[in-house]
This record gives C-alpha cells, sequence and structure tokens, in this order.
C-alpha cells in the first residue's frame, strides 16, 4: 500500500474508532495495512480485526506478477503468508489489539455476529472474490461506520487489477446506503448514512 493511501486508510480508521466497534480488514496479506488498523484501534480502545486464508490472492500466485517465492511454504509447496504477518506484527509491537481470524472471508462473514464500525476490503480482485466480500461484510456495517474499498481503478484498462473493486464500490454508492467521503489514489472511503443495504 502506497504511503498516501495508507495515511488516509489509518485517518479513516481512527475516525470509525469513534463507534467504539470493531475495524475488520479482509485481505491481510503480510500485515502492512494492518498495523495502521490496528494502531488506530489501540487509540480508540476498540480492536482490529483481520481476516484473510493466507494462501494469497490471485496475482501472487507462482507465475504472476506480485508472486513473492519467500513466503511459500516449502513443505506443502503453497503460498503461507501468516508466519511473515505475525513477525509484522510483533515488530509493531501490536499484536494485543488485533484478532487474526484465519479462514475465507464468506465462510467468516457467516458466522460473525456483531456490527462493526469499519470495513477495509482488500481482498481477492475477481468479480467474485470482491463481490463475496461486500455481500458478506457490508451489511454487518453500523449507521455512520466507514467502508474503505483498495485498489479502485475506474480505467477498464486496469480489469485484473481493480475493476472488481470499482464495481463494487459503484454497487455501494448505487444502494443509497453509502454517501462517499474520500478518494485518494485507489483508495476510496465511504460513509454508511442509511440502514437499508
Amino acid at each position: 500500500m502506497p504511503v498516501r493511501e495508507g495515511l488516509a486508510l489509518y485517518e479513516a480508521a481512527a475516525a470509525a474508532g469513534a463507534l467504539g466497534l470493531p475495524l475488520l480488514e479482509v485481505g491481510t496479506y503480510c500485515g502492512r495495512s494492518t498495523i495502521l488498523l490496528a494502531e488506530a484501534a489501540r487509540e480508540s480502545g476498540t480492536v482490529a480485526v483481520t481476516v484473510d486464508h493466507h494462501r494469497g490472492s490471485e496475482e501472487q500466485q507462482a507465475g504472476w506478477e506480485y508472486h513473492d517465492p519467500t513466503v511459500v511454504d516449502p513443505e506443502v509447496g503453497r503460498m503461507d503468508t501468516l508466519p511473515t504477518f505475525r513477525r509484522t506484527l510483533h515488530a509493531a509491537g501490536l499484536e494485543d489489539h488485533v484478532i487474526a481470524v484465519v479462514g475465507r472471508s464468506p465462510q467468516v462473514a457467516r458466522v460473525w455476529g456483531g456490527q462493526l464500525g469499519f470495513v477495509f476490503i482488500d481482498g481477492g480482485h475477481t468479480d467474485e472474490h470482491a463481490a463475496a466480500d461486500y455481500e458478506g461484510w457490508a451489511p454487518k456495517l453500523a449507521e455512520g461506520g466507514t467502508l474503505a474499498i483498495h485498489d479502485v481503478f475506474p480505467d477498464p484498462v486496469d480489469e485484473f487489477t481493480g475493476q472488481a473493486p470499482y464495481r463494487i464500490y459503484l454497487r455501494a454508492l448505487a444502494s443509497g446506503a453509502f454517501t462517499e467521503v474520500s478518494a485518494t489514489d485507489s483508495l476510496r472511503v465511504l460513509r454508511r448514512t442509511s440502514g437499508a443495504l
């Protein structure tokens, strides 16, 4: 996550922390954005929850542009970003402010029972994954809560990297339940202004 987007994400999470509800992230990877949410949670006296299966998104698999062979578990031959994430959180001194849920986002969303003050969608970039993240988590966002979506690219040339997040961003606005608060490069921040989705 670029610095400008990271600062905007932190500011949005810190403001949402005033609701006193958990701050949730979909798509942990190695924890860079998690430490921003964790710091916001620490300051507001709440907790950051991060959800990821830790096997990597489509573009992080072998043969793709963002593949990092250093996070492949040699024993099973698959990506495993969980150890790197745990080291990131430890180095930042924020372990006590984060609940890490290892699982697939739609499955976790189905069993999540409480309201959230903040939802950050930064998981898979296919329509299937982005839509499932939105459908699973946006309804759990309290009125007045914040929805942040990363990698929103309106240009169709970015079909693989940002069109699915762009489509859920448009869907959120079209629902009438959200109002845009800010746009910083590819990060969109929206406020839930209506209970109906």
